[in-house]
Parts: structure tokens; sequence; C-alpha cells
């Protein structure tokens, strides 16, 4: 393996899983990061055919609220986020994507580790391919202002948990509910949300190739 690659090996090994779906989902992707080195988007709009993606789902825990952008190409409320270039660490795209999307920087509030893992069967204007997701989590609050790009999103606005939960599940990203199931167990065990134990942006290189 490339360090890069490594590191992204590393990274899905230590998730712990959820749920059975999360169980094999994380043994699939380990394996098949194992197994190929192809795992960074290469060409728009998908080769390879399964790539890599960092989420960041931002996350006001004293509001019990996440915020969400209603995304022009997946036609869907998603979080922010994209594919990792080759030779990026995902922790490092989840700061990027924060930046270029969102207009924040994640620095003091974006979790070095991912909460959750999913390969998902993209839908929209680009969909037919596989995202392998690794989900970050970024704390604010909901007076953080956000400069969306608007070549990206219509539009987004923060949901309160039971919102998401009274809402058609076809509006968002269908792993949606089980990721903020993980959150709340998360959160209510450990309160680790409010205060990440590490910076992404504190600790990781721009570039592991």
């Amino acid at each position: 393996m490339t360090p890069a690659v490594r590191a992204v090996h590393e990274t899905i090994t230590a998730i712990t899983p959820l749920d059975e779906l999360e169980r094999a989902q994380l043994t699939e992707a380990a394996n098949w990061v194992a197994r190929t080195g192809d795992i960074f988007r290469r060409a728009k709009p998908a080769t390879p055919g399964r790539h890599l993606v960092s989420y960041v789902v931002v996350v006001d825990p004293a509001g019990d609220a996440v915020f969400l952008v209603d995304h022009i190409k997946a036609g869907r409320w998603l979080p922010p986020g994209g594919h990792v270039e080759p030779g990026e660490h995902p922790a490092v795209t989840a700061r990027r994507e924060a930046e270029e999307e969102l207009g924040v920087t994640a620095d003091l509030g974006l979790h070095h580790d991912p909460l959750f893992l999913t390969i998902t069967t993209t839908v929209g204007i680009d969909g037919g391919h596989e995202d392998v997701s690794l989900w970050y989590v970024l704390v604010a609050d909901r007076s953080t202002e956000f400069v969306l790009d608007p070549g990206e999103f219509h539009c987004g606005r923060w949901w309160r948990l039971e919102e998401v939960a009274g809402a058609d599940p076809a509006r968002f990203d269908p792993h949606f509910p089980r990721f903020l199931t993980k959150l709340r167990r998360i959160s209510d065990v450990t309160g680790s949300l409010r205060h990440p134990v590490r910076s992404a942006a504190e600790e990781l290189p721009r570039s592991l190739s």
C-alpha cells in the first residue's frame, strides 16, 4: 500500500460499527482498500466506479440540530462533502470541503476521526457509481454564518433531529437516519461531540503520497 492508501485503511478499521450493516460495509471497505490502490476518483464524474468520499456533518449539540444542504445534482438534503483527492487524507478532504462549500474554517470543530462509514449507489445527475463515504462531524452552533457554493447547492438550513425523523426519508441520504442514531448514541455515552479529542487541521498534512 502507498502511505495514502494505508492511512485510509487504518481510518476505516478504527471505526466501531453501529450495527450489522455498518459492520458488513466496514469489512467490505477495508477489503476493497487492501486489494486495490485505486480508491480515489481520477476523472469526473465517476472513474473508477467506486471511490472515496468525505461527508462533513455540521452538528449543533446544544440545539439538537444538523445543518444540511439542498444538493443540486443529487436532488436530496445532504451533508456537505466531496471526493477525496489522490494522496489526500480523508480528514483533510473534510476540512477542505467545509472551507470550499460552507465558507467556514474547520480548524477547531472538526473531529479528527470519522464517526460512520457507508457504501451507497448514488442518485441524481451523476448517479450510478458507488461512494464509500466517511462521515466526519464538525461541531458548530446555529449562529454560525455559512457561505454556500451556489454551483453545488440550492440552499442550506438547520434541521432539528425531530424534524428529520418526521420527514420523508427519500429526501435524505438513505443512511442518514442511522448516522443520527449513532451520533446520539456516541454523544449520550461520551459527551465527546462538544470537544473533539484531536483537531484534523492541527495534525494532518495536505498530502500523504
